[in-house]
């Protein structure tokens, strides 16, 4: 549930950010469209965030990177 919720946020920041391209290239800055369009856009990275956070807080996201283990010994087979 966690991971859906970081993809519909992920597609909404990519979302805003082109309707304040939209936004600027249209009005000319004649208005302020594209100023709220960028406040959407932090809005919604910062519950980015805050939502990664909680997941590897609460062990619903680990982090599996492959430099992650590097401290590690190599276990020979």
């Amino acid at each position: 549930m966690l991971k859906i919720i970081i993809v519909v946020l992920l597609i909404a920041i990519v979302l805003s950010l082109f309707s304040g391209a939209v936004f600027f290239f249209k009005d000319q800055g004649s208005t302020k469209r594209t100023l709220y369009a960028l406040g959407v856009r932090i809005t919604l990275a910062i519950l980015l965030m805050l939502t990664i956070t909680y997941g590897i807080f609460t062990g619903q996201l680990a982090l599996n990177a492959p430099w992650h283990h590097a401290g590690q010994p190599i276990q020979q087979p």
